[in-house]
């Protein structure tokens, strides 16, 4: 797999999706065997979410390397989640991995996540 096929399958899966109600890509870079995804979204519920994706691929395997997926409410004045792996919280199991819930202060433990893990989530939490 080359980066522009990984690219592809995030917008793919984006357009697919039953909890995106619309997208839009802020950037996009392909470097063959690395990467770069951000965009803003627009969920089914009327949230908003913007995500934001490093990867290198390997040996045909793709590994997130930096992200922050930030869902907010559809006013983006209450923070619902945000996962990152920015190296802040060193205490934490799985470090540096995260998940701040509702608010900046509230940190608990998470893991390496990938745009397509964060999509399973959402449409788990968002599926009536």
């Amino acid at each position: 797999m080359e980066a522009r096929q990984y690219l592809e399958n995030i917008k793919s899966r984006l357009i697919s999706s039953s909890v995106i109600a619309a997208f839009t890509i802020v950037e996009e870079l392909d470097f063959g065997d690395r990467g770069y995804f951000r965009a803003r979204v627009t969920l089914s519920n009327d949230d908003f979410l913007e995500i934001a994706e490093y990867f290198k691929i390997m040996e045909n395997i793709v590994t997130t390397t930096r992200y922050r997926y930030q869902w907010m409410d559809c006013d983006r004045s209450n923070l619902r989640k945000r996962w990152d792996n920015v190296p802040h919280f060193p205490n934490l199991p799985n470090f540096p991995h995260h998940i701040h819930v509702e608010s900046e202060e509230n940190v608990i433990s998470g893991d390496s996540l990938s745009i397509q893990e964060l999509l399973d989530i959402l449409e788990q939490e968002l599926e009536f």
